[in-house]
């Protein structure tokens, strides 16, 4: 069995360490922690991992978040892999900071890499990890808030949140979304 875990952010220096950019961030603490590395290859920065029988395919996009199926779209049909075989890593602003949601299937809520997604899979029946990044702004600064870094607490929480999604995609590679989902949305996140 095979999955692409894919990872949403924007390529460049300026959004290396943003609340936007957390699909990326945990792709680079999978590698840390599988010991592999990306490398750059047509449409995104690409590795994988052999983890307990499972084919783990691991996708940075380089088309900028608003453009995210398309990344998705050819790295699916390069991989022979369904919808059900994807996880799609992204922030959410609906979500308190350190609070994690993974489903099978759902809305875009909002979020242009996830209406990319839907637009390329012509639906919302694909399993996802929303990571809560909080709503802290004041009216009209959304965007600013959403590219604005980490503050200190934030990357100070981020690790051992990491390390709760790393289990979770463990569990659903190997038992299944639904026992993934029990691991994973529960109210002692970071």
């Amino acid at each position: 069995m095979k999955y692409l875990i894919v990872g949403l952010g924007n390529i460049g220096d300026k959004y290396a360490n943003t609340r936007h950019n957390v699909g990326f961030g945990f792709l680079d603490y999978l590698a840390e922690q599988y010991k592999i590395e990306f490398e750059n290859e047509r449409f995104g920065a690409y590795a994988k991992h052999r983890y307990r029988g499972r084919n783990l395919h691991f996708l940075k996009p380089d088309t900028f978040m608003n453009l995210s199926g398309n990344a998705l779209q050819f790295w699916m049909k390069k991989l022979s892999v369904q919808p059900h075989q994807i996880l799609i890593v992204t922030d959410d602003l609906n979500l308190p900071f350190g609070t994690l949601r993974m489903r099978g299937k759902g809305s875009d809520g909002g979020h242009n890499g996830l209406k990319s997604i839907q637009d390329v899979l012509n639906g919302s029946k694909y399993p996802r990890l929303r990571v809560g990044i909080g709503a802290e702004f004041s009216t009209g600064q959304q965007i600013d808030y959403v590219l604005g870094e980490w503050t200190e607490s934030e990357q100070t929480g981020l690790p051992p949140l990491y390390a709760k999604m790393q289990k979770g995609i463990e569990e659903m590679v190997f038992r299944g979304i639904g026992m993934a989902m029990n691991m994973v949305n529960t109210k002692d996140n970071v």
